[in-house]
């Protein structure tokens, strides 16, 4: 067998990151088949309400793509960029035509893998941190290879911020690319 290769263990810890959130947050998560990342899905999430600031669905279903870099972010005032690879992916996910909201995840990692992952008798460390942005709604690509996005600053993918994004699903308020990035 063959170790991991760089891309893969990046990838790996993304799903760690994405599986200690949703946990933390009391929120389901089931990493998908072959057939869903066929389909640009790697995780469904689901949340039960009731749901901190109200809604009236009781149960709200995330399909979740995610995305690991070592590459720093650029900062575009409140947004960081990230050049997402595969304008298909993209079409996936800023389809307006899903019963199930996407979002896309993006964890930021260290360059240097030794800081990436700490291990303690008192703590297990994750280095850096994870954006989301709702692409619903984006324009199409005018590149065949890739397609920048930004992602709010203010969208960290923590517990808070999946719990409230949760609460807003509950209401059926589907977030769109246009409203958080202008």
């Amino acid at each position: 067998m063959k170790p991991l290769s760089a891309n893969d263990i990046e990838a790996e810890l993304s799903y760690a990151y994405l599986h200690a959130v949703a946990a933390k947050a009391g929120v389901g998560c089931k990493t998908g088949s072959r057939h869903d990342d066929n389909a640009g899905i790697d995780a469904l999430l689901t949340g039960w309400g009731p749901f901190p600031g109200g809604g009236y669905l009781e149960e709200v279903d995330l399909n979740v793509q995610l995305k690991a870099t070592v590459q720093p972010p650029t900062t575009r005032g409140e947004y960081w960029s990230y050049t997402l690879r595969g304008v298909r992916r993209y079409d996936d996910l800023r389809n307006d035509a899903l019963s199930t909201p996407r979002i896309l995840v993006v964890l930021f990692l260290p360059h240097d893998p030794d800081d990436r992952l700490q291990h303690t008798e008192d703590a297990l460390t994750l280095r850096k941190c994870a954006y989301w942005v709702s692409l619903r709604g984006a324009d199409p690509s005018d590149n065949d290879t890739a397609q920048t996005v930004y992602l709010p600053k203010a969208q960290r993918f923590d517990p808070d911020g999946l719990l409230a994004l949760m609460a807003r699903l509950s209401r059926q308020d589907i977030p769109h690319y246009r409203e958080q990035v202008t």
